[in-house]
């Protein structure tokens, strides 16, 4: 069995998420697609880790199955030591609120919501009394004390990810999963978003599971797993973006003499 690998061994605490033999495949028959093939690995408690890979590497697929978005072919996901396998959809539902925080490139704030109703979203979900001297003191951390009656679509790209992060950090949450949270941005407001999930693991202690292609944004890890063709090919500690880059590129290469894995229906 593939020993999982791990940011560092000691046993306590517990890894805020263990992935253990993880298979993905969509699809039936001729047309599957395998996009994990038996993933081993822990993200631990405390720890910013990025999660990189060309396209079709299974990297977003990694992280959908290990945040509970999507059931694995086989092979299991312990999430804040619950394993997800056993769980009801309505009881998986209320993990995912009050234990999992999530941060998309594509923001998903509601437009018809203000500020201040978008992050406190999950606790009005699951009908949790609002606590608020925790959201003035997120709203002041993401620099959004004076937007929270604004809606959406008076703020920028940047802001509006910043709001996305704080309702991610709102419900002080085991873990936050991030696909790509700053392939929209520009340059600027990217490394505001980095900077607040960065100091989420060093204030708050939080865990950081973040898939991006941008060896930049990577370098603001302490760990950097690349994936290909659905296996772990790489797990680095605190690299540079040099690096990155160059690991990278040597993946690249090796995949274009054929044996990059074609992709199928969302196994980026």
């Amino acid at each position: 069995m593939m020993e999982p690998t791990s940011g560092h061994h000691s046993k306590f605490p517990p890894p805020a998420v263990s992935v253990r033999e993880l298979e993905k495949v969509y699809g039936r028959g001729s047309a599957s697609v395998r996009a994990l093939g038996g993933v081993s690995i822990d993200f631990d408690a405390g720890t910013f880790t990025a999660v990189m890979g060309q396209s079709g590497s299974g990297k977003s697929t990694l992280l959908q199955c290990a945040a509970g978005l999507e059931a694995p072919t086989a092979g299991t996901v312990t999430l804040a030591g619950t394993e997800l396998a056993g769980l009801s959809e309505s009881a998986l539902t209320v993990l995912r609120r009050s234990r999992v925080g999530f941060v998309f490139q594509a923001y998903n704030l509601v437009s018809a919501l203000t500020v201040r109703e978008n992050i406190l979203l999950p606790t009005r979900l699951g009908r949790v009394r609002a606590d608020r001297q925790r959201l003035a003191q997120i709203a002041e951390r993401v620099g959004l004390t004076n937007r929270l009656r604004h809606r959406p679509a008076q703020l920028s790209g940047g802001e509006q990810q910043r709001v996305a992060i704080a309702r991610a950090l709102f419900t002080n949450p085991d873990v936050v999963f991030c696909d790509e949270p700053t392939g929209a941005l520009d340059s600027t407001s990217a490394a505001r978003v980095l900077d607040l999930l960065r100091e989420s693991v060093d204030i708050d202690a939080g865990t950081v599971v973040m898939v991006t292609h941008d060896p930049t944004a990577a370098s603001y890890a302490d760990r950097v797993v690349t994936l290909a063709d659905g296996h772990i090919a790489d797990d680095l500690s605190a690299p540079d973006v040099g690096t990155i880059a160059d690991r990278l590129a040597r993946l690249g290469a090796r995949g274009a003499d054929g044996s990059e894995r074609c992709t199928g229906p969302s196994p980026a």
